[in-house]
């Protein structure tokens, strides 16, 4: 099953991006090659820029405090697990303290490296980090890849806080939904939302087999979702047709 993901506010939007970006980087950091290590660090400026929001590290602290109070809320119900319960709230706290014992925005340190913001300035630049562009980057590549990891490593740890929080935020969150099988009709489906729930993220397994592309859309008492087929240039069209997936709400 294909899965697809449908944020109803800007907020989670912005975690899923970063979200994104630590998936990326965790992938390219065990690797060897100085390309490799190129693209991780060009991921790390862009996990900077997004989480340079000035409201990120907030929204971050006041989900996990809304969650601690909510699980222990439950303290004491004789259908939850109270080992299980404990468990998730030290997830909890030590998340929490964690990012907020972070000074300033998460990587906020690093740019007084100026080495760094050397190469940054000029990453987005087409070819604009060869050799001659900026010659002590293309030293650095040519390091014993061991060397090259535990500098980034250094660099990445400043922004581990974070990772770790909206790990465990999306996580809760994706936690909260229950999936259900629903069918379209005529290759749209669309559901309404009852108004004293507010929703923060949808989520949609389909089989590839259908060879089907979601195009979601929603807002607190709308969900709208047309399936769509990808033709022979890549474009995509209405399908048209009758086709079930998995669907899930979140809160």
């Amino acid at each position: 099953m294909v899965l697809y993901e449908y944020p109803f506010n800007e907020s989670i939007r912005t975690m899923l991006r970063l979200e994104h970006l630590f998936d990326r980087l965790g992938r390219l950091l065990p690797r060897d090659e100085a390309v490799d290590h190129h693209y991780a660090l060009a991921t790390l400026f862009e996990i900077m820029d997004v989480s340079s929001r000035a409201d990120l590290k907030s929204d971050v602290l006041k989900d996990l405090e809304r969650q601690r109070t909510q699980f222990n809320s439950y303290r004491g119900n004789p259908a939850i697990a109270e080992d299980a319960l404990d468990d998730v709230i030290r997830r909890i706290d030590h998340a929490f303290d964690g990012l907020n014992t972070l000074a300033g925005k998460a990587g906020q340190s690093l740019n007084s490296n100026e080495w760094l913001m050397s190469i940054r300035s000029r990453i987005s630049i087409p070819g604009g980090t060869c050799e001659f562009d900026l010659p002590a980057y293309y030293a650095w590549q040519q390091l014993d890849p061991a060397r090259r990891r535990a500098d980034l490593n250094g660099w990445v740890g400043t922004m581990m806080p974070l990772a770790e929080a909206l790990k465990l935020v999306l996580a809760l969150l994706r936690d909260s939904g229950v999936p259900h099988k629903v069918m379209s009709q005529g290759g749209q489906y669309q559901q309404s939302l009852p108004a004293g729930r507010v929703y923060q993220l949808l989520r949609l397994r389909i089989d590839p087999s259908q060879q089907l592309v979601p195009e979601i859309s929603g807002h607190r008492l709308m969900v709208l979702v047309r399936l769509m087929r990808q033709d022979a240039e890549g474009r995509l069209r209405p399908a048209g047709a009758d086709a079930s997936f998995e669907l899930t709400l979140c809160t």
